[in-house]
């Protein structure tokens, strides 16, 4: 049913290891879930009845990692993999007097060791419950995972609502999973998905990032989005809300689809070029009225709009200049007389810029062609963009100058 050829050897050799230590062991989790889809298989997780000590001590290269959930990372010069535990606690049978919870019901720790069985339960969607023995080449599964696969459908394993209180970000996995296989979302999900959405507001902004990525990052990104909206659960993870304006939501939806065709493309992508774009409808009406901007403000309120953005989504700092930079070139794209082009482009970041500036165009529907100047004056021609620089110099101090000031221009 799973084709080994297209598992990692590293991870089938661990599992070997395991077994030959008299643990049980298996590929657990979105690798056997995508490869029964038809999906290449990727991250290969592993689930065991050995506990993270005795894991340890069987790899030496390894390390034990977390707190609310401890596992094993074993790694290779090329993989690492996560090994985890067994974890008690069957959700049918309520039995997790165990674990460590808030008020809410979210669990905080979860280091209580069970049997596969257990494990099975603990597990949130049936088609990510699914043991892949790769040395026998049996499935164990013990909740219709294969049968919802067959299906198509995300079905949640136990009462939702309550699977759902115990951690929020399952409504956003839910999503996820739903248009990476193209699933339909079982009806008791999407109402736990509508009654619970509002407990993400519990959940730390680093791991909201962590997802933020996962969601948007993907390849899958404007359908997430599209989906999140229609939750109402796209508040949690960006500030600008897409409702507020035609430009917003356009912009928002043309700077994903930008990120989706990269990733189809295989070219790179950077969550500090996709947080620029989704963030610049807000900073823009920080520092617009009647329809001019004002750069004083335009400047200062860049780190506002940062620091709002990561009470949500935890943006690592190493990305905040670059997104300062796309916003500032977004400016500087405007000036085309003397020098200035050729400093502009001489920036680390024009290209982004450049890339920005179109899904920007697209979005407000410009034709003004500042994006057709700055692709003609790319092009290897001295000549050519001499001539492009000599026609905007023709152009009148004031009227050059009028291209920072209005509203419409730089949306």
């Amino acid at each position: 049913m799973i084709d080994n050829k297209k598992i990692s050897k590293f991870a089938i050799s661990v599992i070997q290891d395991l077994q030959n230590h008299n643990f049980q062991a298996y590929l657990v989790g979105g690798c056997v879930r995508d490869a029964l889809s038809g999906i290449e298989p990727k991250d290969f997780d592993i689930a065991t009845s050995a506990t993270p000590e005795q894991v340890r001590k069987i790899f030496k290269a390894s390390r034990i990692i977390g707190k609310r959930f401890k596992l094993v990372h074993v790694f290779n010069r090329s993989e690492l993999l996560e090994v985890a535990t067994f974890r008690s606690g069957n959700n049918q049978t309520n039995d997790d007097a165990n674990l460590i919870k808030d008020e809410a019901g979210k669990i905080l720790r979860d280091n209580v060791w069970g049997t596969l069985d257990q494990d099975c339960y603990r597990r949130d969607f049936t088609v990510n419950a699914l043991y892949y023995c790769p040395i026998s080449k049996t499935i164990e599964d013990k909740s219709d995972g294969l049968k919802h696969i067959h299906k198509k459908v995300i079905v949640s394993i136990g009462d939702p609502q309550r699977r759902f209180e115990e951690d929020p970000v399952r409504s956003l996995r839910a999503i996820r999973f739903s248009n990476k296989l193209g699933f339909k979302i079982d009806n008791n999900v999407k109402e736990a998905i509508y009654d619970k959405g509002h407990l993400l507001s519990s959940i730390s902004n680093a791991r909201l990032f962590d997802e933020f990525c996962k969601i948007f990052l993907g390849g899958m990104g404007e359908k997430n989005f599209i989906k999140l909206c229609s939750f109402n659960l796209n508040k949690y993870l960006i500030l600008t809300d897409p409702n507020k304006s035609d430009f917003s939501n356009d912009i928002m939806i043309r700077a994903l689809r930008n990120t989706d065709d990269r990733i189809r493309n295989n070219q790179s992508v950077t969550p500090g070029f996709l947080i620029a774009a989704l963030l610049w409808p807000i900073l823009i009406s920080k520092c617009s009225k009647d329809g001019e901007i004002n750069i004083r403000k335009f400047f200062r309120s860049m780190d506002g709009v940062l620091r709002e953005q990561q009470k949500l989504t935890a943006v690592p700092r190493k990305f905040n200049s670059y997104i300062k930079d796309i916003w500032v070139l977004q400016l500087k794209l405007h000036s085309r007389i003397k020098s200035q082009p050729y400093k502009t482009i001489r920036h680390p970041r024009f290209r982004a810029a450049y890339d920005f500036l179109l899904v920007r165009e697209s979005a407000s529907r410009d034709k003004n062609g500042l994006g057709k100047w700055w692709t003609d004056f790319q092009k290897n021609d001295d000549s050519l963009r001499g001539s492009l620089i000599s026609r905007m110099n023709e152009k009148s101090d004031e009227e050059s100058s009028k291209i920072f000031g209005f509203y419409n221009e730089l949306r």
